[in-house]
């Protein structure tokens, strides 16, 4: 892949896809291909099948995903299985009939089971039961990765699967109820503040514990799994560091700048206990985080005030 290749980004609206085309950007590509949904349905074969044709992609990178935090996950999990199976299925194995050089999937640290062993190794997957509030979106992600890895033992397609943690950054999704906890969190103290509102209330006790990795630094784990990465098991990224729900609302809290009190309720779930990356593989390869917690949920503060009327 050089920067005079043809890259078809999938999602390249979403939070992940966007920082995929801005590295690729800043790196000279200049034949970055992407679609919206209105002009090809990812969901749809044949209009996938047609953009293959007409577009002559050589490379694919898939960003593009239904995705959600507990509530969303909770509340629509046939929706979330079925656009992220159909997107997959569709765009692999169209991918593989023309001709494209090689194909990344992305999966998400929450397909491993709920009690993996930590942090967890690429190993531990499918080694235990999921974790419920999001199961309907881990199998279909982990149907993904196994897609990947039986057309390149079958057809010898070079397809690769990546595995990253809790992500976050510009272009987050917001939405006060369907958002991750990262951007949910920054939501709800921000309007807090802005209201001064004396309690904001959080799910859970705070115990349970989470990694968090810019989505800046996962797009620059992409382009050098694009270059270096080619095995057939998925690869671990992340940061390999985590910290408890409530050290990052604390931190968010002061980012922030809310005054009031924080409760949590604990008749709320907390989610799976623990979710830490292995990141031993990735590392050897020669890649690792350089945006530390704090600063990137500074960025990702500045960008919700800048974008405040728009999410």
């Amino acid at each position: 892949m050089n920067p005079d290749s043809k890259v078809f980004v999938a999602g390249s609206q979403g939070l992940v896809g966007s920082a995929i085309v801005r590295n690729l950007e800043a790196k000279h590509y200049n034949n970055i291909f992407w679609v919206r949904r209105e002009n090809c349905d990812l969901r749809d074969r044949s209009q996938v099948d047609a953009y293959f044709r007409q577009a002559g992609i050589e490379y694919v990178i898939i960003a593009a995903a239904k995705v959600g935090g507990i509530h969303a996950n909770s509340t629509y999990p046939a929706e979330f299985i079925y656009d992220n199976l159909m997107i997959q299925n569709n765009v692999i194995d169209a991918a593989y009939h023309h001709g494209v050089k090689k194909l990344m999937v992305l999966g998400s640290s929450c397909i491993y089971p709920k009690f993996a062993k930590q942090p967890m190794k690429e190993e531990e997957l499918l080694t235990g039961e999921l974790e419920p509030t999001n199961d309907a979106y881990a199998i279909a992600k982990i149907a993904g990765l196994r897609m990947a890895r039986a057309y390149r033992q079958q057809y010898g397609f070079n397809a690769i699967s990546l595995m990253p943690t809790n992500l976050y950054g510009p272009g987050d999704n917001f939405h006060p109820e369907n958002s991750h906890v990262m951007p949910a969190l920054i939501r709800r103290f921000h309007e807090a503040k802005e209201s001064d509102a004396p309690v904001v209330t959080c799910w859970g006790d705070g115990s349970a514990m989470r990694e968090f990795l810019h989505v800046d630094d996962l797009a620059e784990a992409c382009y050098k799994c694009m270059l270096d990465y080619d095995e057939d098991y998925h690869i671990n990224v992340g940061t390999g560091e985590d910290v408890t729900i409530k050290e990052l609302t604390e931190t968010i809290v002061d980012v922030v700048g809310y005054a009031g009190e924080v409760k949590w309720d604990t008749s709320k779930p907390n989610g799976t206990p623990r979710k830490l990356l292995n990141v031993d593989k990735i590392h050897k390869l020669g890649w690792k985080h350089k945006i530390g917690l704090r600063e990137g949920i500074v960025s990702t503060y500045r960008w919700y005030m800048e974008n405040y009327d728009r999410v």
